[in-house]
């Protein structure tokens, strides 16, 4: 390896580059591509309270409360206070919402075909798997995914 060069360079700038070609893709949805994944895990969660999106997804209650507002705002997704915790916030997709996620998953599906003929079929599997094992193996996972012994909130 040259001096300056470290191989991670080539991750972070390959995921720029797709997370462009993604952000290029959903615009005329008017959803960026970190909203479109809280919207998807909503679709999947059924609903979620704010502090365990922000854990599922690794970022500050403080910056999903930002992005939340933004997709009630846009009436993605609704907030209600939860019936069991009154000091938390239960958040599920509105009718909006739930109609944006096919788009998303076809957009999605371009970037995944994008990537293929770049790479070709067997290169993209590979890439999958190793970014798959890297998520996990840095303790990342999809969100809502529930882990064996462990709850959503882990």
């Amino acid at each position: 390896m040259q001096h300056g060069q470290f191989s991670f360079h080539f991750l972070l700038h390959a995921g720029d580059l797709v997370e462009e070609h993604l952000r290029r893709r959903l615009a005329d949805l008017d959803v960026r591509p970190r909203q479109a994944r809280v919207l998807d895990a909503l679709g999947r969660m059924g609903a979620a309270s704010q502090i365990d999106l922000a854990r599922s997804f690794h970022i500050t209650p403080a910056s999903m409360s930002t992005m939340t507002a933004r997709l009630i705002a846009a009436d993605l997704i609704s907030r209600k206070t939860d019936p069991e915790e009154a000091r938390s916030n239960v958040l599920q997709l509105t009718a909006r919402g739930q109609s944006l996620l096919s788009a998303i998953h076809l957009a999605w599906q371009d970037v995944d075909r994008m990537i293929e003929e770049r790479l070709g079929a067997d290169k993209a599997a590979a890439l999958a798997t190793l970014t798959r094992e890297l998520r996990n193996g840095l303790g990342g996972r999809m969100p809502g995914a529930v882990l064996p012994g462990l709850t959503i909130s882990s």
